[in-house]
């Protein structure tokens, strides 16, 4: 099977890596427009993932048999409406099913109609009327852009002036002020045909950028999975309450979702509530999950991008533990760095139980992943790994997945 993977990050790199850990050959992995890296594993072409034509030019010319859709701009942009055009399978929605990660408004109603447990929120087109739901709802604020923002539109703050000068950033495309929610967060993906879901296994990121959840919200600076600490029951409560009737109002609307469902929850005291919904892979939990799946990957995918996810065996992941820290480069997420060399990358992953996913050259520049039988093993491998990688002004946090190794 031939298979085009879309995008140029840690996020590419790491299903790319599982593609061909799970056994599909190298010669049969194509990425556009990938990153020297990337590029070092498999061929990479100059193709912007937004620009239909040349995404569809560039998948007929491969002859590929499914294209795998990574980043958020491409489902958003309709790339996958216009391969399907063609008679190409495409893991990853339409661009209206989309709509899900796209418009955190659209994302709430379908929750409504389907009855899938949510914190209150208002959406709000002007400062008054986001003033008005910040009274409302009350400290902790809570304030997203409506669309996309990649990962920088959420703030949580107690303090008003700061909540007031996020809101104004995006206010002319809308944003959403919701309650604050209070527990634990839990990642979970799901695989999604159109008709029915497959989960995956469950990750918890850390979105601060600083130790100790301090500092502004990030896309993502660690991860790790499995979570020992869930309740019995949890996958399964997910699945019925939250995922399944999320895709089966989708494809009551004529908009069926197919690609990776992703499920950002928080278990809190009523219970487990959605905070958001996103379209595909998250990052840098797709690093850690996908390490540990048994299956083959280029088969799950095939089978959701061609509805067939009751035909054949059910995903499976390993009893061994994974956890991965982003490398950030300086001022990361207000402010961007030069382009800085990363020195140390083929010392890390000489590391058995290594690897690294490399991402872009500013920002979140690349993720070590360390994999072994306990937390307190695959912490120190992938610690160990990011000790011997070097960015001048970089920076990580020392505490991902500590509370689970002690």
């Amino acid at each position: 099977m031939k298979i085009l993977v879309l995008g140029s990050g840690a996020r590419e790199h790491a299903i790319i890596k599982a593609l061909i850990r799970t056994g599909t050959s190298r010669d049969n992995i194509v990425c556009a427009p990938g990153n020297p890296w990337i590029g070092n594993e498999v061929e990479v072409r100059e193709v912007d993932a937004t620009d239909k034509l040349s995404v569809v030019k560039l998948a007929l010319e491969e002859r590929v048999d499914l294209v795998v859709i990574g980043p958020e701009a491409p489902l958003v942009a309709g790339i996958a409406d216009a391969l399907r055009e063609q008679g190409t399978a495409v893991f990853g929605p339409n661009q209206d099913a989309a709509a899900l990660e796209g418009s955190k408004q659209f994302a709430k109603e379908i929750m409504a109609a389907a009855d899938i447990p949510t914190g209150m929120a208002r959406e709000c087109s002007t400062t008054e009327e986001v003033e008005s739901a910040m009274a409302q709802f009350g400290a902790p604020f809570v304030i997203k852009a409506d669309g996309l923002a990649a990962g920088k539109g959420v703030i949580v703050t107690s303090d008003k002036e700061a909540a007031l000068e996020h809101a104004a950033k995006f206010i002319q495309d809308g944003v959403l002020v919701e309650e604050f929610l209070d527990g634990q967060e839990v990642s979970l993906f799901f695989l999604a045909d159109g008709k029915t879901v497959m989960p995956l296994s469950p990750a918890q990121d850390y979105k601060r950028a600083y130790d100790n959840d301090e500092g502004p919200n990030t896309g993502g600076m660690g991860a790790y999975s499995p979570l020992p600490w869930l309740p019995e029951g949890f996958i399964e409560e997910v699945t019925q309450r939250v995922a399944q009737p999320t895709i089966t109002e989708m494809a009551k609307r004529g908009t069926p979702f197919v690609g990776l469902l992703y499920c950002g929850l928080i278990i809190t005291e009523r219970g487990v509530k959605v905070i958001e919904f996103n379209a595909r892979f998250g990052d840098p939990e797709t690093q850690v999950v996908l390490r540990r799946l048994n299956n083959d990957l280029s088969d799950l995918l095939m089978r959701a991008a061609t509805g067939k996810l009751d035909v054949g065996p059910v995903a499976t992941f390993s009893e061994d533990v994974a956890v991965t820290v982003v490398l950030a480069s300086e001022g990361y997420p207000v402010s961007n760095a030069p382009v800085r060399d990363v020195v140390g990358i083929e010392s890390a992953e000489s590391i058995d139980g290594v690897e690294v996913c490399k991402a872009s050259p500013t920002g979140r520049v690349l993720s070590v992943v360390g994999s072994g039988e306990t937390f307190q093993e695959a912490r120190t491998l992938a610690y160990e790994g990011m000790a011997r990688i070097s960015l001048e002004g970089g920076f990580y946090r020392h505490d991902i997945a500590l509370r689970v190794a002690d």
